[in-house]
């Protein structure tokens, strides 16, 4: 019982330090602007073991989504499949963790120094991955919360130009890598910062955000995923990936009759028509053609290189750090009077200005190394599509880009030509069977 007693004292003094320290970690600093601190409140820890359901759950959504597409061909079970989505990632989870946002904690856990990957965010960020070297994007098919949200919300879509198209294309790998640079740096996660659906699932946020995701969810209406097209950085990983899936969409297993039917039901513009026979242009020039551009890779390489190292001053301005030591500079030289919060935070706690101002010359060093990776990787990227529009393919009937498809299932309805479970699949003897 004696045991029994102290054992209840010390919790009890355990209890009355915790809320004691709940309301600040340390000592806060004494604003002269007449500041009030907000209220502090820490919701409980979430229980370890429902990180391993959300795991669950996503895998347990990836492999339906990969059976609905491939095996039954369902467009109605994966609309439906991306409801729960909506449901489950975005409202009940708050779309946090999300695939798309685990790029910067990879990045941040990849060139931080003192971070450490969670599981669940490595996760996100992997099965995805996996799914798509088997099955293709499924992911988009009806697990992203993002993705799903402007599927549903798509009304007419309307075509967008081949050119066009092949334009906007470009700024996904624009923001991947500022995405892992600003992570990889500390300074910032864009993704999250800028995703246009959390302030919906969240039911909260700024105005701002409130205009962009109205301005986003409208654009779905008549332009099909505008998001996942031409901003979505983790569509650029799976890109990659979905070319090389063992088994992908197709339209029909069977001959193609060459209706234009899928092409027109695609609101995506992922369906690639027949190419026509080649024409004059000698092989020997197309050749040349291609070599060219081939040389030029690396030097748009070093030049996107240089002139993201020439703005990385610019770039480095993302990090607080940055930003509170040039505030200080400005205070100290006169050319302010006024003071903020940053700067009396910083002076309350008595630290020398040298010191702010050595955080940010090693801060502004990682930036001049990772705008150079930035800037060439922007240029590897322009010379690569360049390359690929040069190269000739020849297609003899209507399939589905597994590079740009997101396996949404509108094409099925759309093909007279309907296959069997077997042959949607590929597997081998199907077309015996059939």
């Amino acid at each position: 019982m004696r045991s029994l007693g102290v054992g209840l004292l010390l919790l009890v003094a355990l209890a009355g330090w915790c809320a004691a320290s709940e309301e600040f970690d340390f000592p806060p600093p004494q604003f002269s602007q007449g500041y009030e601190y907000p209220h502090v409140s820490k919701p409980s820890p979430r229980p370890d073991w429902l990180v391993y359901v959300d795991i669950g759950v996503l895998a347990a959504a990836l492999g339906l989504a990969a059976w609905l597409a491939l095996g039954r061909r369902h467009r109605r079970g994966l609309a439906l499949l991306a409801v729960f989505s909506v449901l489950y990632f975005g409202f009940f989870r708050h779309g946090c963790i999300c695939s798309v946002g685990a790029i910067q904690n990879v990045a941040l856990a990849a060139f931080g120094s003192d971070y450490a990957l969670p599981m669940v965010a490595g996760a996100f960020f992997l099965l995805p991955l996996l799914f798509a070297l088997l099955f293709g994007r499924v992911f988009c098919a009806g697990v992203c919360p993002l993705g799903a949200a402007q599927e549903i919300v798509l009304l007419r879509p309307l075509r967008v130009p081949r050119w066009l198209e092949n334009g906007l294309g470009v700024a996904p790998y624009v923001y991947l890598g500022a995405a892992v640079l600003f992570a990889g740096t500390g300074s910032a996660f864009i993704i999250c910062d800028y995703d246009p659906f959390i302030l919906f699932y969240r039911l909260a946020g700024s105005r701002g955000m409130l205009v962009l995701g109205l301005v986003v969810l409208l654009t779905a209406t008549v332009i099909g995923r505008p998001y996942c097209r031409y901003l979505c950085p983790y569509g650029v990983l799976l890109r990659w990936l979905a070319p090389f899936a063992r088994w992908r969409v197709r339209i029909t297993p069977q001959d193609c009759i060459s209706c234009h039917l899928c092409a027109k039901a695609c609101p995506y513009g992922a369906i690639r028509a027949p190419t026509p026979e080649p024409g004059a242009v000698p092989r020997h020039v197309g050749r040349g053609r291609l070599a060219a551009l081939l040389a030029l890779i690396p030097v748009f390489v070093v030049l996107g290189g240089w002139l993201a190292n020439v703005g990385s001053p610019i770039l480095a301005r993302a990090h607080p750090s940055v930003r509170l030591a040039n505030r200080l500079w400005l205070e100290e030289q006169g050319r302010v009077e006024a003071k903020t919060e940053a700067t009396e935070a910083f002076e309350q706690h008595e630290r020398p200005t040298v010191e702010a101002y050595r955080t940010a010359a090693a801060i502004h060093a990682r930036f001049r190394v990772g705008a150079w990776a930035f800037g060439g990787w922007l240029g590897l990227v322009l010379g690569i599509r360049l390359v690929g529009q040069a190269i000739r393919r020849h297609r003899s009937e209507y399939d589905a880009d597994p590079a740009a498809c997101v396996a949404c299932g509108r094409c099925y309805a759309a093909c007279p030509v309907q296959p069997t479970r077997e042959n949607a699949l590929g597997l081998p003897g199907a077309s015996e069977r059939s």
